[in-house]
């Protein structure tokens, strides 16, 4: 399909390029912590007592959510400057190279330091990808939103969570299942990492055929744009800035130790088999699915904050039984848990997109919300797993489920006091 500037996306167009980009770079983002569970502990960091080298692999995961913001900072300048459709092609492009190099890299064995280095640096590249794509894939969909769909329209890009982490752990499993342990360290962990590649071509396709959405057409056209849109933000939105971000610090721990910390818990100090580990995470990822599109549909019904609100609370309130379903390898127990946990996730990650993007104008939205976004996701996920682990094994697992609850608590602050002026699209 040809389209020219002037015309109006397609509901197909958007709601499919909105998805699809997101999907790709979340496969890409979680095929890496896969890996940093199961594999490159011992390929990239040997020598080092187990729980030594999971935390040193655990540290290159973190890394790109402190390249995050600067993707946000790098690609929302120019998504707020030139357009939504050019940003999203280099940063889908950013992703994809990355993470295809991370399957040529030679291991600790063959190249010594250099390997984990260069293992940082590819994650790096990853979290600069990820950064400016999930701001660019939100406005993509809800500044072609009607204004009461705009929540529905805006959990598409939202669905590329799960579906990726489906991709990525069902990959995985695959692979597990399909291989020898010795033939699956030496080449079959590169596959997904390398296979990515065809996942890129798709999604850069689809990203071609979409135009400019008309909230920036518009703001264009009124000469609405600011010289630079970070200063912008620093001096007119500090209360959005700092507020969002506290405020979307909850939804990235309870994904983090729903996936990496669990996975790592269970298959490690519970004594639950690997294969089964993935199983109950590809399970417990289908009730993430399911309820991002119900929380779109009653955020659009009684507002984005108040179903935000609802949701943390639900999270601290889980928060305090982590002890009475980690604590012993019942594989059942764990089930419930990551089932529980993802459930409260969707009913969270679904609106947030919408709700940050709408806390700032069309000229500094890209911005804005890619950034909150993004530092949050420092807050709340780099440093999460490592955390969640030195607690669980130093104190007691219950005291992850505290350090939950003192992130909700620090999230519901927010949503109360953050500023409640909605602007144009």
């Amino acid at each position: 399909m040809k389209t020219t500037p002037n015309q109006k996306n397609s509901l197909k167009h958007v709601l499919f390029g909105s998805l699809i980009g997101t999907t790709i770079e979340f496969f890409d983002f979680y095929i890496f912590a896969n890996a940093a569970v199961l594999v490159f502990p011992q390929l990239f960091f040997p020598g080092s007592d187990p729980t030594v080298a999971t935390l040193e692999s655990l540290a290159t995961f973190s890394v790109a959510f402190l390249a995050r913001p600067l993707g946000s900072a790098f690609f929302g300048h120019y998504g707020d400057k030139i357009g939504r459709k050019f940003t999203l092609v280099a940063a889908l492009l950013t992703m994809g190279i990355s993470t295809v190099t991370i399957g040529f890299l030679p291991s600790y064995a063959s190249i010594g330091v250099a390997a984990p280095l260069l293992l940082m640096l590819c994650r790096f590249g990853q979290g600069v990808g990820l950064g400016g794509e999930w701001g660019g894939a939100v406005l993509l969909a809800i500044e072609n939103a009607p204004p009461h769909k705009r929540a529905w329209y805006g959990m598409f890009p939202q669905l590329g969570a799960p579906i990726g982490l489906l991709l990525s752990g069902g990959t995985f499993l695959l692979l597990t299942d399909s291989m020898s342990n010795e033939d699956f360290m030496d080449y079959g962990w590169r596959i997904p990492f390398i296979a990515s590649a065809l996942l890129v071509i798709v999604g850069f396709y689809i990203r071609t055929k979409i135009t400019e959405t008309p909230s920036f057409e518009n703001a264009k056209k009124h000469e609405e744009e600011v010289k630079v849109p970070f200063l912008t933000l620093v001096k007119l939105y500090r209360n959005q800035l700092i507020f969002g971000t506290f405020a979307a610090i909850t939804t990235f721990l309870v994904f983090y130790l729903m996936t990496v910390f669990t996975l790592s818990w269970a298959t490690s100090d519970l004594g639950i088999v690997k294969r089964d580990g993935l199983l109950i995470q590809l399970f417990s990822v289908l009730f993430f699915a399911i309820f991002i599109p119900i929380s779109a549909v009653v955020a659009d019904k009684i507002g984005r904050r108040k179903m935000l609100i609802a949701a943390t609370a639900g999270i601290a309130v889980f928060g305090f039984f982590f002890s009475y379903f980690l604590s012993v390898g019942n594989i059942t127990l764990v089930t419930i848990f990551a089932c529980i946990g993802m459930t409260l996730m969707g009913f969270t990650y679904g609106p947030l997109g919408t709700f940050l993007s709408e806390l700032f104008p069309t000229n500094v939205r890209y911005s804005g919300s890619s950034l909150t976004f993004n530092m949050a996701g420092i807050l709340g996920a780099a440093f999460a797993p490592m955390i969640a682990i030195w607690l669980a094994k130093n104190y007691d697992v219950s005291y992850v489920g505290f350090y939950l609850v003192a992130a909700a608590c620090i999230s519901l602050i927010s949503f109360l006091v953050i500023s409640k002026d909605e602007h144009k699209f």
